[in-house]
């Protein structure tokens, strides 16, 4: 059988085939980075879903921390905040939304705040003065000594108290004493009684770097001055100034001054690199279903006590978009959503020397396109990993190992095990039976069954081609090796005279639409115009009818196979992701080649949908259905009364196609075949046999080691008594540890393989 060649610098380097442009545009199509509806309407950017994560928690400690984020003085912002985000909560769509606000004034009075211990802080050298009082001067004063600046105010007022009254009297007189006490732990110096006049602002104008204006001694000492509104900056003046015209707007207000400040300090344009400031629009999906209580937590009194708090909190459904995450097992096993993995596997693409890390999870992908389903927005998924797969091919940049043994089996179903002749008696057929390259490795009766009735049934010759569709050439990404598969397959088909084709398999099916010409029907669409032959039966017990990728889209099939197994009597159970939402069995992609342990979690996603038997229309899920324990039968099994029975090894599949090939020329058009005899027999251990199936070791490849000691001689002995011999086939290395039996047979107690080559030195 032909051999891949490995990557080498030799080969033709194409132009990238996703472009940066295209990725941008897909990622942007994912929703799971934009802020939940509370966030994005609080100008202030609090994180609502992390607050009240917190809050529902009873760890009011670190929802205050999260809280003084925004707010340099909580009680005061909690107990006067306008609360735009508890407009926008979702739970408004079906219920009451959370309330928010009484849940940040139960954390601002309970919460503390935890003690700095004496932490020196580096202060800037840029002095600050603020003129004037009021809710925006005590925000912006707040705001300024976070960002270390040396900050002054300059008030009318006679002290502290009476300061912090200004604007405050919605405050009980418990909420004063805390924020009169956390203001008087802050860094600020304030000077009471000044007269803030013309005279008075140009001294200090001259005596600090940067001057701030509360709105009303802007406008009195400056009536006709020209502010910027979105940076509450006087441009003519160099003054810095705010609203006060609520709460919100205040603290808002004080949070843009405060940038304002930062950057003149710093002798930049304040109107640059602001980034995105206040409310903003969110497209993030939330799934509503898991909702339960719909109404808020009654008080007790005029607020929550903790208690009330902590369950009020416990209402937020956190609002996040990860539809794809919970059904795709390979997105949860990485723990990345779509639009970050995708960035990152483009990236790998673009380096050209070093190591591409993200090789593997993009291999991961089973490319089945259940993600675009389920997104809310199509994200393709499946089409970030096979444009990089491409791409990593036509740059060389991708090695063989993680595809080679299917790449390898595919060449051998379209060579040694290839098979097409027309029906007996016929030329040339109207049809053409194409069961499959899995149908015939895992259920050969079933196929020879299904082939020998539509025979009978069908007029005018069916014709039947044993093989591959090509499909894992184009999983591979090997898009050369897709399309000499394709002038293959068209001129095999050429030669029975162009037949319409009769699919085996949904992704054969889906794999043939795309050569120019072909009239493509699955067998099930025949199965029910022609009723379904004597013999078939369903299960004795309900089943879960599993759908098949590649039906992904396919209505009309899907359906088909429903009616079909209704037919045999089959009692069909509903189970969650079914449809176009179905997931794969772990075939798919090659992912059970490149990251078995993600195609072992793909599979056990698939079946923890139900504890009922599997019904599928797929010989790839079928099969790795039975692997795990779970009685899965194929649709056609039952259509015509077969059972394959235990999952074959990869040997055994390589051994069902020859022999079915093999009895079929026998049987059908009376050929007599060539058949490989050993003068000698193999036995395996236990052991050995669950080695070659997990390494992907076949028959064939201790053959070719036993054939090489038996001509060469060359092996060792080890303290076992046991021979240890390798042999190089193809890419790889294979070693045996065996026995001579008394009897001229080889017993195979180990098998192992790696990819290095041992190199003979002489001398």
């Amino acid at each position: 059988m032909a051999q891949i060649q490995e990557r080498g610098s030799t080969h033709v380097y194409r132009v990238n085939k996703i472009s940066k442009e295209e990725m941008e545009s897909m990622v942007a199509r994912c929703v799971y980075e934009h802020p939940p509806f509370c966030s994005a309407a609080c100008p202030l950017k609090l994180d609502a879903r992390a607050f009240l994560e917190a809050a529902a928690a009873g760890n009011f400690k670190k929802a205050l921390q999260l809280y003084e984020k925004i707010a340099p003085f909580p009680l005061i912002l909690a107990m006067g905040c306008e609360a735009p985000c508890e407009q926008k909560c979702r739970l408004t769509e079906i219920g009451e939304g959370v309330a928010v606000r009484a849940v940040e004034e139960a954390v601002a009075r309970f919460g503390q705040t935890p003690k700095l211990g004496g932490i020196f802080r580096t202060k800037k050298r840029k002095s600050v003065a603020i003129l004037g009082s009021g809710l925006f001067a005590l925000f912006l004063a707040g705001e300024i000594e976070k960002k270390s600046y040396p900050v002054t105010v300059f008030c009318e007022q006679t002290d502290l108290e009476a300061f912090l009254h200004c604007e405050t009297g919605f405050l009980d007189e418990s909420a004063f004493q805390a924020e009169l006490k956390r203001l008087k732990g802050k860094d600020i110096q304030f000077e009471f009684g000044c007269t803030l006049d013309g005279a008075f602002l140009e001294e200090k104008r001259a005596a600090f770097d940067v001057v701030c204006c509360s709105t009303d001694v802007l406008s009195r000492l400056f009536p006709a001055a020209e502010c910027i509104p979105e940076l509450m900056y006087c441009e003519s003046e160099k003054l810095v100034s705010g609203p006060t015209e609520g709460v919100t707007d205040a603290a808002f207000g004080a949070k843009k001054a405060a940038l304002t400040v930062d950057r003149l300090a710093q002798n930049l344009d304040p109107r640059n690199t602001r980034g995105q400031e206040g409310a903003v629009e969110s497209q993030l999906y939330t799934d509503l279903s898991a909702a339960k209580k719909l109404t808020r937590v009654p008080m007790g009194g005029t607020g929550y006590t903790q208690e009330e708090a902590v369950e009020e909190a416990g209402r937020c459904i956190q609002c996040r978009c990860e539809e794809c995450m919970k059904s795709c097992a390979y997105l949860a096993h990485y723990k990345k959503h779509p639009s970050l993995l995708s960035k990152e596997i483009y990236n790998n693409t673009q380096i050209i020397m070093g190591d591409h890390q993200l090789n593997k999870p993009m291999n991961s992908c089973s490319l089945c396109g259940q993600c675009t389903m389920v997104c809310p927005n199509g994200f393709d998924m499946a089409k970030v990993c096979h444009k990089a797969r491409q791409n990593m091919v036509s740059t060389d940049k991708m090695p063989l190992a993680p595809h080679e043994f299917a790449l390898l089996d595919m060449l051998f179903s379209n060579d040694e095990a290839f098979l097409s002749r027309p029906q007996p008696g016929f030329d040339q057929c109207r049809y053409v039976f194409f069961p499959g390259c899995q149908a015939a490795a895992i259920a050969p009766e079933t196929v020879k069954a299904a082939y020998l009735d539509l025979c009978d049934r069908l007029e005018g010759g069916v014709a039947l081609m044993l093989g591959c569709c090509g499909a894992i050439c184009d999983w591979a990404g090997r898009y050369e090796m897709q399309e000499q598969t394709k002038e293959f397959l068209d001129r095999e088909l050429a030669k029975l005279g162009d037949p319409i084709v009769i699919a085996g398999c949904p992704t054969c099916r889906k794999e043939l639409e795309g050569h120019e010409g072909l009239q493509i029907v699955g067998i099930w669409d025949l199965l029910l115009e022609l009723g379904l032959p004597e013999g078939g039966h369903g299960l004795e017990r309900p089943a879960a009818m599993h759908d098949s990728c590649g039906a992904r889209g396919d209505e009309q099939t899907q359906n088909a196979i429903r009616e079909i197994a209704c037919r045999l009597g089959c009692e069909l159970t509903d189970t969650p992701y079914s449809g176009d939402r179905s997931p794969c069995c772990g075939y798919g992609g090659l992912t059970a080649y490149a990251n078995r342990e993600v195609a072992q979690e793909m599979t056990e996603k698939c079946l923890e949908r139900s504890d009922a038997p599997y019904i599928s229309y797929c010989m790839a899920c079928r099969d790795r259905f039975a692997r795990q324990g779970r009685e899965s039968r194929h649709i056609l099994e039952l259509v015509y009364g077969t059972d394959a029975g235990a999952p074959p090894d990869i040997s055994e599949k390589r051994y069902n196609r020859l022999t079915l090939k093999n009895e079929l020329l026998r049987e059908l058009w009376l050929e007599e075949p060539k058949e490989m005899k050993l003068d000698y027999e193999l036995r395996y251990t236990d052991e050995a046999r669950q080695m070659m199936d997990e390494r992907m070791i076949l028959t064939d490849d201790v053959i070719a080691v036993i054939d090489y000691v038996r001509k060469t001689g060359e092996c060792i002995e080890d303290e076992d008594g046991l021979l240890v011999a390798r042999c190089r086939v193809g890419n790889a290395t294979f070693w045996l540890k065996f026995s001579r039996e008394g009897d001229g047979s080889y017993l195979v107690h180990r098998a192992w393989n790696h990819r290095m080559q041992i190199v003979k030195r002489e001398g």
